[in-house]
């Protein structure tokens, strides 16, 4: 058994369903181990907050109640990096050994980071210039990471978007309309295809793929023609505009969003088919609801698996999801690689099979 005896945890980028999970399965473990946990408020911010803020956990603050909520109870960020954190005076500086300082103020000497890919390098660095012992723990509703088959969140981001094209569907075919969803997925189209297929879908755009509001138009007169007096349209916020640009809004602290991209194929739509069209942004919702029953199991197993490495010696590693189990490996690989959608994979094989729109391939499919 390792000689650990105090380990911090923390969440890192955006806010998704299941975080909750992946602390309390921590924390269960790390008691078994006789270990004491501290809970890191808001990632790094936390840390570089004097006092540090923190919350000691335990098995009985961390019960199944706190499993079931959406969002992380200790809080997160996606802002400041530390290694160029930007100052009032709009400066940049490297207040990383600060961070560090924090966590020894803590008597921390080894951590469990849960993040994306962004999240990962940040704290790998702070990791290796600390000399910390770092464990990651995939987390991002866009399922972008290469080497886990499911990061935590995106099964739940999914079924909400499923759910709203179940919702979608009555007054589409009440109304003779076509029914726009833009969906969430930063650089990638995981969500878009997956709860497009589920939901039953028409046409699904996404960011790897051109498409032509001509190609639509004729997939909505082939359904009319069939007789179907309405369609369904899922768009990834991330998918270009036919120019091959990107729809982004700028919001009131200045930084420019993905967004408007629902509105952009929604007016395109109904000027190449004259049908009355209506756009639905899921945006955060994705995010905030409570997990699912699989994001919960994954994010269970990380946690276990999270401080297992741990009490075997194990750093610089992140857990991940390969064929029904929990594997490890060096979280340097694991950001390496970035998992675009397939184009030659099931799911795509699956919607070109169903007769979905999917864009102009070059394939012809």
């Amino acid at each position: 058994m390792s000689a650990n005896k105090r380990i911090g945890i923390l969440t890192s980028g955006g806010d998704c369903a299941g975080l909750n999970a992946v602390i309390r399965a921590a924390v269960h473990r790390a008691a078994h181990y006789g270990w004491e946990v501290v809970g890191i408020e808001d990632g790094t911010q936390g840390l570089l907050s004097r006092p540090v803020r923190y919350i000691t956990l335990d098995t009985n603050r961390v019960d199944c109640a706190m499993m079931r909520q959406g969002g992380t109870i200790l809080g997160t960020t996606n802002k400041g990096d530390p290694f160029a954190y930007p100052m009032a005076d709009g400066s940049r500086k490297d207040r990383s050994m600060e961070i560090i300082g924090g966590l020894r103020e803590l008597g921390v000497d080894s951590l469990i980071g849960i993040g994306g890919d962004g999240s990962m390098a940040i704290l790998r660095k702070l990791a290796d210039v600390g000399g910390l012992k770092l464990i990651g723990i995939p987390k991002t509703i866009d399922n972008d990471l290469g080497i886990t088959e499911m990061s935590v969140g995106f099964d739940t981001a999914v079924a909400v978007a499923t759910e709203a094209l179940d919702r979608l569907q009555p007054t589409a075919a009440s109304h003779d309309r076509v029914m726009v969803l833009e969906v969430m997925g930063r650089d990638a189209g995981h969500i878009a295809l997956s709860a497009g297929i589920a939901g039953g879908a028409d046409v699904i755009l996404l960011p790897e793929l051109p498409w032509s509001v001509a190609g639509i138009a004729d997939k909505i007169r082939r359904v009319q023609a069939d007789g179907r007096n309405f369609a369904l349209v899922v768009v990834s916020e991330a998918a270009k505009t036919m120019e091959g640009g990107t729809a982004k809004q700028e919001f009131a602290d200045g930084q420019k969003r993905y967004g408007g991209i629902g509105n952009y194929v929604g007016h395109l739509i109904a000027e190449a088919t004259g049908a009355e069209t209506r756009v639905t942004v899921l945006g955060h919702v994705q995010r905030g609801c409570p997990p699912g029953h699989n994001d919960r199991v994954v994010a269970s197993a990380f946690g276990v698996a999270a401080v297992d490495l741990l009490a075997a010696g194990k750093s610089d590693r992140l857990v991940a999801w390969s064929n029904r189990r929990v594997i490890d490996i060096p979280i340097a690989d694991a950001i390496a690689t970035y998992a675009a959608v397939d184009l030659d994979g099931t799911l795509m094989r699956t919607a070109r099979g169903l007769g979905i729109y999917l864009g102009d391939e070059p394939r012809g499919g």
